[in-house]
Protein backbone atom coordinates (compact mmCIF):
# COMPACT_ATOMS: atom_id res chain seq x y z
CA UNK A 1 0.00 0.00 0.00
CA UNK A 2 1.33 3.41 -0.89
CA UNK A 3 0.71 5.62 2.11
CA UNK A 4 1.44 8.78 0.13
CA UNK A 5 -1.68 8.11 -1.97
CA UNK A 6 -3.96 8.24 1.10
CA UNK A 7 -5.43 11.42 2.55
CA UNK A 8 -3.70 12.84 5.60
CA UNK A 9 -6.80 12.13 7.71
CA UNK A 10 -6.87 8.48 6.68
CA UNK A 11 -3.13 8.22 7.35
CA UNK A 12 -3.83 9.57 10.84
CA UNK A 13 -6.69 7.10 11.28
CA UNK A 14 -4.39 4.23 10.34
CA UNK A 15 -1.77 5.45 12.82
CA UNK A 16 -4.46 5.71 15.52
CA UNK A 17 -5.71 2.22 14.64
CA UNK A 18 -2.19 0.85 14.95
CA UNK A 19 -1.80 2.49 18.36
CA UNK A 20 -5.12 1.01 19.40
CA UNK A 21 -4.03 -2.47 18.30
CA UNK A 22 -0.69 -2.17 20.08
CA UNK A 23 -2.32 -0.82 23.22
CA UNK A 24 -4.62 -3.84 23.32
CA UNK A 25 -1.76 -6.28 22.60
CA UNK A 26 -3.28 -7.37 19.29
CA UNK A 27 -0.90 -8.92 16.80
CA UNK A 28 -2.72 -7.74 13.67
CA UNK A 29 -4.40 -4.55 12.57
CA UNK A 30 -8.03 -5.48 11.94
CA UNK A 31 -10.80 -3.52 10.17
CA UNK A 32 -12.46 -2.98 13.57
CA UNK A 33 -9.37 -1.05 14.74
CA UNK A 34 -9.55 1.17 11.67
CA UNK A 35 -13.30 1.73 11.95
CA UNK A 36 -13.05 2.65 15.63
CA UNK A 37 -10.17 5.02 14.91
CA UNK A 38 -12.17 6.66 12.11
CA UNK A 39 -15.25 6.86 14.30
CA UNK A 40 -13.33 8.47 17.19
CA UNK A 41 -11.15 10.71 15.01
CA UNK A 42 -11.33 14.36 15.99
CA UNK A 43 -12.51 16.53 13.13
CA UNK A 44 -13.27 13.49 11.00
CA UNK A 45 -16.24 13.11 8.72
CA UNK A 46 -17.22 9.53 9.56
CA UNK A 47 -19.22 10.21 12.73
CA UNK A 48 -21.24 13.11 11.25
CA UNK A 49 -21.98 11.12 8.09
CA UNK A 50 -23.17 8.11 10.08
CA UNK A 51 -25.31 10.33 12.31
CA UNK A 52 -26.82 12.03 9.27
CA UNK A 53 -27.60 8.59 7.82
CA UNK A 54 -29.46 7.72 11.03
CA UNK A 55 -26.95 5.21 12.40
CA UNK A 56 -26.75 4.54 16.12
CA UNK A 57 -23.11 5.58 16.52
CA UNK A 58 -22.95 4.71 20.22
CA UNK A 59 -24.22 1.19 19.52
CA UNK A 60 -21.74 0.81 16.65
CA UNK A 61 -18.88 1.98 18.87
CA UNK A 62 -19.91 -0.40 21.66
CA UNK A 63 -20.07 -3.26 19.17
CA UNK A 64 -16.60 -2.46 17.85
CA UNK A 65 -15.19 -2.36 21.37
CA UNK A 66 -16.87 -5.68 22.13
CA UNK A 67 -15.37 -7.18 18.98
CA UNK A 68 -11.91 -5.92 19.90
CA UNK A 69 -12.28 -7.51 23.33
CA UNK A 70 -12.69 -10.91 21.67
CA UNK A 71 -9.53 -10.71 19.57
CA UNK A 72 -6.55 -12.77 20.73
CA UNK A 73 -3.77 -10.97 22.56
CA UNK A 74 -0.04 -11.44 22.29
CA UNK A 75 1.29 -12.51 25.65
CA UNK A 76 4.91 -12.97 26.62
CA UNK A 77 5.85 -15.66 29.12
CA UNK A 78 6.58 -14.34 32.63
CA UNK A 79 10.11 -13.01 32.99
CA UNK A 80 10.59 -12.14 29.34
CA UNK A 81 10.72 -8.69 27.90
CA UNK A 82 9.39 -7.57 24.57
CA UNK A 83 10.00 -4.36 22.72
CA UNK A 84 7.57 -2.65 20.43
CA UNK A 85 8.64 -0.68 17.44
CA UNK A 86 6.35 1.54 15.46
Amino acid sequence: MRMDKLTSRFQQSLADAQSLALGRDHQFLEPAHVMLAMLDGAGGSVRPLLLKAGADVNKLRAGLLGLLDTLPKVEAPPGTYTSRTT
